[in-house]
């Protein structure tokens, strides 16, 4: 799944001034509608809605390495995130490491992003049912 960044300031500012925001020992997580999620949505080829994504390291996290890293670390928890519990789509979304994402796992960001995402609102549903859904699967994937 692709990422599409958040690149104007203004988006940001909005964000930061507007959205509403939980932190973490890791990091902070902005959240806000997005308005133009419409128009950008006829613009998708797949013509599905998005989320814009933004991660903003300022120096105070580190070097370029470090910074570099968080910002990995923080992009591959949200993918896992999208991918597994599933995140509304038509959100700005702003992201902000602390120094201590440089020194933790992946598994402590997910964790956090996670936290931060689930007490905004913004994770899908859990799906009520799911066994009742799909009665002949086993959880080990064995249908015996």
């Amino acid at each position: 799944m692709k990422l599409y960044a958040l690149k104007e300031n203004h988006l940001f500012r909005r964000a930061y001034q507007k959205g509403g925001r939980r932190s973490s020992r890791t990091l902070t997580v902005y959240v806000l509608k997005d308005r133009a999620a419409g128009l950008l949505r006829k613009q998708n080829p797949r013509k599905q809605t998005i989320n814009r994504i933004g991660i903003s390291a300022s120096k105070k996290v580190g070097g370029a390495v470090q910074r570099n890293r968080a910002k990995r670390l923080i992009r591959e928890a949200y993918r896992q995130i999208d991918k597994t519990v599933g995140i509304q789509k038509g959100f700005l979304i702003v992201i902000v490491p602390k120094t201590a994402a440089t020194v933790s796992k992946m598994q402590d960001v997910h964790a956090d992003l996670l936290a931060c995402l689930a007490a905004l609102g913004v994770l899908n549903p859990p799906e009520e049912n799911a066994e009742a859904a799909n009665p002949g699967s086993a959880p080990d994937g064995d249908p015996s």
